[in-house]
């Protein structure tokens, strides 16, 4: 029985006045400060073990004032918690997967230099390194039968699997004296990387084999293409089928891959001459457009699960599940009622049914799906899933959830009203931590906003609040912009509030997880409906009785940061600005990202096509207007927003005489490394101090950019 939540509220005030001296007696917390984020583990996605009874998952731990960062690999029992650590390298060991036979992990680790794959008994030992790829190896995946390895490799198309070709073109380039890229079509670089002639391939690597003999390690993507498909973010978009007769792939051949979303599943047959049998693959999707990835056979082997859009050039298109049936080679839309997207899909033992996660109004719960009929049945209700597995007989999933107040560990989930304890922790990395820190909870508001649509929004109130004070206030817009504020801890949720600051994330039009005509609201309209949702939380906030409107700042990435850079141009509500990695002209950024079926779909046309919107939108046809002091951040090898697009607006904050800072990470891309962050945080909130007056850093940003920061500690040593 559920009680109800003013009950609740009641019980809890009355227990906190018949026990006082039991309040009184528990030390007072900490508030959150940069540091501690560095002292949380990062717990990463389960896997099963064969039999059900083990858990193993990558725990990563990291040391600032070092620049050290640690990925160790660890099991726990599903019956309970004992969590037992399985590697103990000084390096990073991820991706962890499971011989079919139980009695093998396969895993990628950086212990011998570059990432490759290594081999560990299950019930411990000493690891063996199984690949030595030039350039490195990732995603390993066993056949059924345990004797063969799939995995990713980077690799030039005219060598394919041959490690002695990729090795000398490797080594030809890197000791070039001339550093230079050369291009002929578009998409010659992604996210913060040049191409550099190579392409991602799937290899397949016989494991009874000698790894040097002929035709042990063969190409099962050839051809000047990405297998998988790379926007794949979610599944592994690759998969044997059952019996070992077929492997399936996702990947996109289309001739302009900048302006297309299109992928496609391949399968090739693994009987007979693989190589030969590779060359030609069968295309199962060529019907669709749009994007389809993230295949899974079903365990009776008859059907193939996968992810899949309908709109072609929309990547925010709502994702659904599509089976693909391998006797009549007919495919179905078996999710179409169901209004959010789908993030990740498992199949359940009988294989009649999935479960699946999707962002669902800023959760990511698991639902199950009955494949017949389409009927759709919610299993979880919160946080924020970085993956899961469902137990063979359906009764309990293990998954790595956070939450705003809660650092990443392993939960157990049953489900089903017969369970005593409906959610069971299996890991305590952060309950030191947690013990000791204020880790600030967040309240749930809905706001009216655009066209009556009502705008959900997080506030997190900061430590030792006291609702008979006002406090300075930081509204957190979010980038994508199809996105959503999530159930999910993160740095940006407690090192504010720890600092004095009331932080508020709302997710207005375009935001996911809210109906597909919700997220498609905002194309074609940045500057319409979702900056009337803007406007109207911000008047929400100011009204609320502890927030202190004279001092309010406004902060975004990304799109947030297009939003920002906006709002610098048509308010001075604000008192300070904070624009991170933001889009500020949208005539060049079309001609400088790197995908450019992004501002296609989403400005609706080219700059040549579509003019008058490309200048009515841009932030900057609106210099006059610039008044807020204004922190703009960047990175120097952002190839989706290109950093001259910071660089451009913080030149015309400067040229109007408003005080400004600029900070550019010369190594990052569209966000900074882990280390790097301390710096953002420590920016942030030396600019919040100074035009909203709360708290400031524990840690110097300039000192940080200088190397300096913990210079007195290893002195010390």
């Amino acid at each position: 029985m559920q009680i109800p939540r003013a009950l609740r509220a009641a019980l809890l005030s009355a227990a906190m006045l018949s026990f006082p001296e039991a309040l009184a007696s528990e030390p007072a917390k900490k508030p959150f400060v940069i540091e501690d984020l560095y002292r949380l583990a990062s717990v990463g996605a389960p896997v099963l073990s064969p039999d059900g009874k083990t858990a193993v998952f990558p725990v990563t731990t990291t040391v600032l004032s070092e620049g050290k960062k640690v990925t160790n690999l660890w099991k726990v029992p599903v019956a309970g918690p004992g969590a037992t650590r399985l590697t103990t390298s000084d390096a990073l060991d991820t991706n962890p997967v499971f011989s079919p036979d139980g009695k093998t992990l396969a895993f990628v680790s950086t212990r011998s230099g570059e990432p490759q794959i290594w081999f560990l008994p299950a019930d411990g030992g000493e690891a063996t390194k199984k690949t030595a790829f030039p350039g490195g190896a990732g995603g390993p995946l066993f056949s059924p039968d345990g004797k063969k390895l799939a995995f990713v490799a980077e690799v030039y198309p005219e060598c394919g699997a041959d490690i002695a070709c990729n090795k000398r073109l490797l080594e030809a380039r890197e000791k070039n004296k001339v550093r230079a890229q050369l291009a002929d079509r578009l998409f010659y670089r992604h996210w913060d990387s040049w191409k550099e002639g190579r392409r991602s391939h799937i290899l397949l690597l016989d494991l009874e084999k000698d790894p040097k003999a002929p035709g042990a390690l063969i190409d099962l993507t050839p051809g000047d293409f990405d297998s998988p498909v790379s926007q794949e973010n979610s599944g592994q978009g690759y998969a044997f089928s059952p019996d070992g007769k077929e492997f399936v792939f996702s990947s996109n051949r289309d001739a302009d891959e900048a302006l297309s979303t299109n992928s496609d599943l391949f399968t090739v047959s693994l009987l007979g001459e693989i190589a030969k049998n590779a060359a030609s693959p069968a295309n199962l999707t060529a019907a669709n457009k749009a994007w389809d990835g993230s295949p899974s056979y079903s365990p009776d082997g008859r059907t193939i699960a996968y992810r899949a859009q309908k709109v072609p050039g929309w990547e925010a298109d709502t994702v659904r599940i599509a089976l693909w049936d391998r006797d009549s080679k007919k495919s179905r839309v078996a999710t179409e009622a169901f209004d959010n997207t789908i993030t990740g899909i498992k199949w359940a033992a009988d294989s009649r049914s999935l479960y699946f996660t999707a962002e669902v109004r800023a959760r990511t719960p698991i639902h199950q799906l009955e494949t017949a009929t389409g009927s759709v049945k919610t299993l979880t209700a919160v946080g924020f899933l970085d993956g899961f597995e469902v137990a063979r007989d359906g009764s309990f999933s293990i998954v790595s959830r956070r939450r705003i107040h809660q650092p990443s560990e392993i939960w157990r989930i049953d489900f089903g009203s017969k369970a005593k304890e409906p959610e069971t922790r299996l890991t305590a990395f952060n309950e030191r931590v947690e013990k000791e820190v204020d880790i600030r909870p967040a309240e749930e508001v809905s706001v009216p906003g655009a066209d009556g649509k009502p705008v959900h929004m997080w506030i997190v109130k900061p430590h030792g609040f006291d609702p008979a004070k006002k406090y300075p206030l930081v509204l957190n817009i979010h980038g994508g912009p199809q996105q959503q504020w999530a159930d999910s801890f993160r740095g940006d949720w407690q090192v504010y509030p720890g600092a004095g600051y009331i932080v508020a994330f709302p997710n207005p039009h375009g935001s996911s997880g809210f109906g597909e005509a919700y997220t498609a609201a905002i194309s074609g309209d940045w500057d319409g409906k979702v900056m009337a949702d803007i406007d109207k939380v911000t008047a929400y906030l100011s009204n609320l009785p502890y927030v202190d409107k004279d001092r309010m700042g406004a902060m975004g990435w990304s799109w947030g940061g297009y939003a920002v850079m906006w709002l610098a141009g048509h308010t001075d509500r604000f008192k300070a600005l904070a624009s991170m990695m933001g889009v500020y002209d949208l005539r060049t950024m079309f001609s400088t990202t790197e995908e450019l079926w992004f501002p296609k779909w989403d400005l609706k046309g080219a700059p040549w096509e579509n003019p008058e919107h490309y200048k009515k939108a841009s932030p900057s046809n609106y210099v006059t207007g610039f008044k807020t002091p204004t922190l703009v951040i960047t990175g120097q090898r952002d190839f989706r927003v290109p950093y001259s697009q910071s660089l451009a607006f913080f030149t015309d904050l400067q040229a109007r005489k408003v005080p400004s800072r600029l900070l550019v990470f010369e190594k990052a891309g569209h966000w900074p490394a882990w280390n790097e962050m301390a710096v953002y945080y420590a920016a942030h909130l030396e600019w919040w101090k100074k035009y909203l007056g709360g708290g400031g850093s524990t840690l110097d940003p300039k000192a940080l950019v200088e190397g300096t920061a913990f210079s007195t500690q290893e002195e010390k040593k």
